[in-house]
């Protein structure tokens, strides 16, 4: 495993968290200023780049490389996986619901933070 490739990994993915946690913010206002449909789009946004993620990570975890590279794989897949079955349903609630397990509580990292989290536990 290479530390750099880890290190632009994990930067690669802090930047998509971020800009999830921005978009469910921006969700949370639209739903309040304008209504259903600009909060269904929104959450729409959050899971088009959480169904890209695995795509748009391939290359930065193909150089990680080795078996921490296949498990960051296994991973990234399962996030795109869930955010393409929720656009495919077209269910707010699962949009709404990526990232976070039944028992989440406000405060605590999503599952996202938390793999990131994980993986620089592995640095």
């Amino acid at each position: 495993m290479q530390k750099q490739a880890l290190a632009d990994l994990i930067s690669f993915l802090e930047e998509k968290s971020s800009r999830v946690l921005e978009i469910e913010k921006e969700a949370d206002i639209a739903l309040k200023q304008e209504g259903q449909l600009a909060f269904q789009a929104k959450l729409e946004e959050k899971a088009e780049i959480l169904a890209a993620l695995g795509e748009k990570a391939w290359k930065k975890t193909e150089a990680v490389g080795g078996t921490l590279g296949d498990e960051i794989a296994r991973k990234l897949e399962q996030f795109s996986m869930s955010a393409s079955t929720s656009l495919r349903i077209g269910s707010v609630f699962f949009m709404s619901a990526l990232l976070y397990p039944e028992d989440h509580k406000p405060g605590e990292p999503n599952d996202l933070q938390s793999f990131i989290i994980d993986l620089k536990g592995r640095m």
